[in-house]
């Protein structure tokens, strides 16, 4: 299993052994947890939004990338994961789980061809257009790939992962500044990438680099 599978399965776990333990049996309870001083009821209430809650709830979410406890970010960010890959459709959803095996198992054409069929079904659900926006930057085709994240961000303006991978595309692409763009209002949605600052050093260091061969 790839190292981000295991990662995220690990933390849906904790996630899941959160919500059983919490003390939120409705959303009006969760929503006061959310102000609790203790960060494990904070983290408790996210979990119990990211598990009953509605693509609406994703503000309620990205206010907690900022929370003050690292532990509560974490789950708010994997919290907006869920909530975004929740398309209300059982076939949609059993679509988009086939489609992410067929990706991580390197079958590009095919799982390109199950996330066209999930956006010909339901083009408004935003997550269809990012997963297919991955496999095609995967399969090195970057203009089909930017153009997906278009419409991610039409639907989902606040969608951190589609504005990072806007980031690595124009990275390959060698557009540096503009990779770094993309990153810094990664960025300003979920401060918690750490891999995107790393990439915006890497990108600035190529960039200074690119200006020393032009003088």
């Amino acid at each position: 299993m790839p190292r981000l599978a295991v990662f995220l399965l690990t933390l849906l776990c904790s996630m899941a052994v959160l919500a059983q333990s919490g003390p939120y049996s409705n959303r009006a309870e969760a929503l006061k947890g959310l102000a609790n001083a203790d960060a494990s009821q904070r983290a408790r209430a996210v979990t119990w939004i990211a598990n009953h809650g509605t693509p609406a709830d994703d503000e309620i979410l990205r206010q907690r990338l900022t929370d003050e406890s690292p532990f509560v970010r974490g789950f708010a960010e994997q919290g907006l994961w869920l909530l975004w890959s929740r398309s209300g459709d059982p076939e949609i959803d059993r679509l988009m789980a086939r489609g992410i095996e067929e990706m991580q198992a390197g079958r590009h054409k095919a799982s390109i061809a199950t996330f066209s069929e999930v956006i010909r079904r339901k083009p408004g659900f935003a997550e269809g257009w990012n997963r297919r926006a991955t496999v095609l930057y995967l399969a090195g085709e970057y203009t089909r790939s930017i153009a997906d994240c278009d419409e991610v961000i039409k639907r989902n303006p606040y969608h951190f992962g589609a504005l990072a991978g806007y980031g690595q595309i124009y990275f390959q692409l060698e557009q540096y500044e503009k990779a770094i763009q993309y990153w810094m209002r990664a960025l300003e949605v979920n401060p918690n990438m750490l891999g995107v600052e790393v990439n915006i050093k890497g990108a600035e260091m190529l960039l200074a680099e690119k200006h020393k061969r032009s003088i």
